[in-house]
């Protein structure tokens, strides 16, 4: 019996792959560099003095036409040398300026008041995001914008982090696979989710749905914005694969904070819909049939978590090579493993404690 329920779990969890890959492979129009719109880049900054120095390096190298972007660095109240850093660096680069966050707008705390803070003071068409722990591409910023046809509200890109070790490898490896599932499933019309260190969206439409204030307040603002947007049912919502949009994010140092970053996201996803837990459930009982495999070993359930396996190795190695990326057999090995444990054990955790502790914050969940 058992042997039967892992084969039809593993055979919807393939299904969802090929799904996930069909969206992922759909293209979209682009401008050209002369018609590319005025865009404002915010970066949210909180105690940031390891990471900000090759954030705002990386931005000042963007190539984007003259006169048509402008860098807003919010600097949410560091406690530490951040704000040195920042004045010291934008000093003679007029295209950046730095604030920090007056007031608490609406409802609003932590990253997503102060992004909000930033788009007050902003004023072209484009909000392009991005953390202070990232780098980004000299091609990031025109490759986002140029997606933004008339009817295009919100653009998303892909995020990788540094490889410098195995444990930021693992990271990397479940970034690029959940991103994956984002993007495969926004560009067939159905938003699961999405990262706000590689975000954007049109202005307008951010006025029009009231901003981050007229939004319920989540851990993971970033996908209720998202969704805020897709329920206007009046515009289009992209997730190009495009290795000029690609940027590296600095992993958890630790398993402490990798579990902190792993609960607030699981919490984020008990605001998911009934697609979004149909594919989280199916994802669930697929590892969870691995779990069990030492229970109920035969050569039947032998082989199919060995198809598991090879399926999300030939689906991370398509992510690999469209984003121009190495895809090691070592880095995949220990990634498949953290993916199969933490699957399993994050719907636990999220639900007999779905409270967060983020930057320094902590945020309670309203029931």
């Amino acid at each position: 019996m058992f042997e039967i329920v892992f084969l039809i779990f593993v055979s919807i969890y393939f299904l969802q792959i090929v799904v996930f890959l069909v969206g992922l492979k759909k293209k979209f129009p682009q401008l050209s560099d002369e018609e590319l719109p005025s865009a404002s880049l915010i970066v949210a900054a909180k105690n940031e003095e390891e990471n900000i120095y090759r954030c705002l390096e990386s931005l000042a190298s963007l190539e984007y036409p003259d006169n048509k972007l402008e860098i807003i660095i919010v600097n949410d109240h560091s406690t530490d040398n951040t704000q040195k850093i920042i004045d010291s660096f934008i000093s003679d680069k007029k295209i950046f300026k730095c604030i920090t966050p007056e007031k608490e707008i609406g409802h609003l705390k932590g990253k997503a008041n102060a992004i909000a803070n930033g788009i007050l003071v902003s004023k072209s068409e484009i909000i392009l995001t991005t953390d202070a722990d990232c780098a980004v591409t000299k091609t990031w910023a025109k490759t986002i914008a140029s997606y933004y046809q008339k009817d295009v509200a919100i653009v998303n890109g892909f995020t990788n982090q540094l490889e410098s070790n195995i444990f930021g490898a693992m990271q990397s490896k479940d970034f690029l696979y959940l991103l994956s599932v984002a993007s495969g499933t926004i560009n067939l019309g159905k938003p699961l989710s999405c990262i706000g260190n590689n975000m954007s969206y049109r202005r307008s439409v951010y006025d029009e749905i009231g901003g981050y204030e007229k939004i319920p307040f989540s851990v993971t603002e970033d996908f209720k914005l998202l969704m805020a947007v897709y329920e206007l049912k009046k515009y289009k919502i992209i997730y190009p694969l495009d290795k000029k949009a690609l940027i590296t994010s600095i992993p958890c140092k630790n398993i402490k904070s990798l579990y902190l970053q792993k609960k607030r996201w699981g919490i984020g996803g008990l605001d998911s819909d009934i697609i979004g837990f149909a594919v989280m459930a199916s994802g669930f009982a697929a590892h969870i049939g691995i779990i069990l495999l030492p229970i109920f070993i035969s050569q039947v359930t032998v082989s199919v978590t060995a198809l598991k396996i090879f399926v999300d190795y030939l689906f991370l190695r398509i992510i690999h090579k469209e984003l121009d990326l190495k895809l090691k057999l070592s880095h995949f090995l220990i990634f498949e493993i953290y993916f199969v444990i933490y699957v399993v054990l994050l719907p636990f955790i999220v639900l007999l404690n779905p409270n967060v502790k983020w930057k320094g914050r902590e945020f309670k969940r309203k029931s």
